[in-house]
């Protein structure tokens, strides 16, 4: 049991809503980030004699998606979406940094190798309703890794 600050720091649940997002030389103030989920398909062995055997296969695609809200000017992610249509996507990296409560310490590191955007979606306009216009950026990449920051 954490008695005391350094002990609680070290040995409970970090809170999910201290995070940035570092995309290629930019930094972007996403409100949520899902989808960050390593995985595997599955073989199933038959071999006539014994039950069937399951291994691991290859890796899925990772794939992600990141929400923000929408602010006039600025177009980063409508831009990069439209290479997609001259077919010259830039494939990115994207690090999401999970910070400490003061934001002073990245503690964990999510890094996404050769992401593209696959659908951007504009926000649900309702007219009763008083909230924030946000944006969802889809996107699929290679691989998914994660550091831990040691205590």
């Amino acid at each position: 049991m954490a008695t005391t600050a350094k002990q609680m720091e070290n040995q409970y649940p970090l809170p999910a809503w201290k995070f940035i997002v570092h995309m290629a030389k930019d930094t972007y103030a996403f409100s949520e980030v899902s989808g960050l989920s390593i995985s595997y398909q599955t073989i199933t062995y038959k071999d006539g004699i014994n039950a069937p055997y399951h291994m691991p296969g290859q890796p899925t695609p990772v794939e992600l998606t990141l929400r923000k809200g929408v602010i006039p000017g600025d177009s980063k992610l409508f831009d990069w979406i439209s290479t997609v249509q001259m077919n010259t996507v830039e494939k990115r990296d994207i690090t999401i940094s999970l910070n400490n409560a003061d934001a002073q310490q990245i503690l964990v590191t999510w890094t996404v190798k050769n992401a593209f955007p696959k659908s951007l979606h504009a926000p649900t306009f309702n007219a009763s309703a008083n909230e924030v216009a946000i944006e969802s950026l889809e996107l699929m990449a290679d691989s998914l890794s994660v550091t831990y920051k040691k205590p």
